[in-house]
């Protein structure tokens, strides 16, 4: 595992950066973003020294720099907590792609635990033990889908979507795991045969608590709420904390130009009513805060591009939930 850990350096960073660092990228704007974000109400249930960061985010440098490089970074930024979105980057790094053991390596080196971890909804049809598996070797507690439960949006679908997921996620708990799904927007829509249920609710109802688990996408329940009104994406957590380890703390800005109602922006540039949501969830749970924003890679400037919305956002959540 040394030739991986010496491959790059931090003067590496700097050069695949071309010259600039995220810090300094980052110096002009962070204090603004820590500035803005006002501190959380007593009762806090998001530990700011667990603050998480899904890969996806930052999948451009994943893939250009690979896990050794952009692993001691994120350390270095503060993150603690790992979400996947798969566990491979550009073979030229290497010579070939990196073994789950090294990644676990990389991660134990630098202070990092893996929290979780997005994989297809058809990986968990065909190869649920395998993923199962690759939890285990990363020492994750959760593994998850970020995939709807169903592409048939009728109460039918959305029971049968539940009893396959119930299966998982026993399937899951028999290992020490928890199953979990990540919303989008879409699962908040009413059902195409019964115009009166949510198909969220359907599939919650339907789902055995016991084995299976939920990470509230908090941006893309309010897009939901915009777009399909009637429901308070906090009192989900509040009726059923448990369920919720994961949350998505992702920033919106209102745009009405937008027919999702918000533009995805760096954590502290928006306005969702983050505070309000982490007073209204209550105090009967713990829930891991993890930085997303799927319009990182195109952040400007670019390099740092997405390191530097990272470590922006960071401050931003650092200092929300002080």
């Amino acid at each position: 595992m040394s030739h991986i850990r010496k491959s790059f350096d931090r003067r590496d960073f700097l050069r695949a950066t071309v010259g600039t660092t995220v810090a300094l990228a980052a110096a002009s704007v962070t204090g603004a973003a820590a500035t803005s974000a006002a501190a959380a109400p007593s009762g806090l249930t998001i530990p700011k020294d667990r603050i998480g960061i899904q890969l996806y985010s930052i999948r451009d440098k994943v893939s250009a720099l690979g896990f050794a490089v952009v692993l001691p970074e994120l350390a270095r930024i503060g993150y603690k907590e790992i979400e996947f979105a798969g566990y491979t980057q550009s073979t030229s790094i290497l010579g070939r792609q990196i073994t789950l053991p090294e990644i676990r390596t990389l991660l134990d080196d630098h202070g990092l635990r893996a929290v979780g971890s997005h994989v297809g909804i058809g990986s968990l049809r065909t190869n649920l033990q395998a993923e199962l598996d690759a939890a285990q070797i990363l020492g994750m507690p959760h593994v998850g889908t970020a995939n709807a439960p169903s592409n048939i949006n009728t109460v039918a679908g959305y029971r049968a979507a539940a009893d396959e997921f119930n299966v998982w996620g026993a399937a899951a708990t028999a290992r020490g795991l928890k199953l979990y799904q990540h919303n989008h927007a879409g699962e908040f829509a009413f059902a195409t045969d019964q115009p009166s249920v949510r198909l969220y609710d359907v599939f919650l109802k339907n789902t055995d608590p016991r084995h299976v688990y939920l990470e509230l996408d908090i941006y893309w329940a309010y897009v939901g709420q915009y777009r399909w009104p009637g429901f308070d994406p906090a009192a989900y957590v509040r009726n059923q904390p448990y369920r919720y380890p994961l949350f998505h703390m992702k920033d919106g800005d209102a745009n009405a130009a937008n027919a999702n109602g918000f533009d995805i922006v760096e954590f502290g540039a928006g306005d969702l009513p983050y505070e309000r949501f982490i007073r209204d969830i209550g105090p009967r749970a713990s829930h891991v805060g993890i930085w997303e924003q799927d319009t990182a890679p195109s952040t400007q400037p670019n390099p740092p591009g997405s390191l530097g919305a990272a470590e922006r956002s960071f401050t931003a959540l650092e200092g929300l939930l002080a």
